[in-house]
C-alpha cells in the first residue's frame, strides 16, 4: 500500500468561486483507476500547538502499490488538474508513505 497525502495552500486573493472550482477539480482525480481510497478535507478546528491548520485543502489517496502511484502521476486527469489549477495554489507539500 502507498499513501499519498497532499496539502494545498491556496493563494489568499482567490475568490470563493475559485475555491469551489478547485474543490471540484480535486474530485475529478478520483476517476483515476489506480486509486483505491480517496478523501478530500479541510482543516479541522483543532487548536493545539502540534496541529497545523494553515492549509486550505488536504487530499489523501491510497494506492495498492507504488506502481499505482506512478500511473497516477502521469495520468491525463492528474496532469489536466495541475495544468488548470496550479495557478491557484501558492504552496503544496506532499507526504508519501508505505
Amino acid at each position: 500500500m502507498l499513501v499519498h497525502h497532499v496539502l494545498f495552500w491556496l493563494k489568499s486573493d482567490i475568490s470563493n468561486e475559485q475555491k469551489k472550482s478547485f474543490h471540484e477539480g480535486l474530485k475529478t482525480l478520483e476517476k483515476i483507476e489506480t486509486i483505491k481510497s480517496y478523501y478530500i478535507g479541510t482543516p479541522a478546528p483543532i487548536e493545539r500547538a502540534v496541529v497545523d491548520i494553515s492549509y486550505t485543502f488536504s487530499l489523501l489517496i491510497i494506492f495498492e502499490n507504488l506502481a499505482g502511484h506512478d500511473v497516477y502521476q502521469v495520468h491525463p486527469i492528474h496532469k489536466g488538474f495541475l495544468d488548470e489549477f496550479r495557478i491557484l495554489f501558492e504552496k503544496v507539500i506532499i507526504y508519501d508513505s508505505q
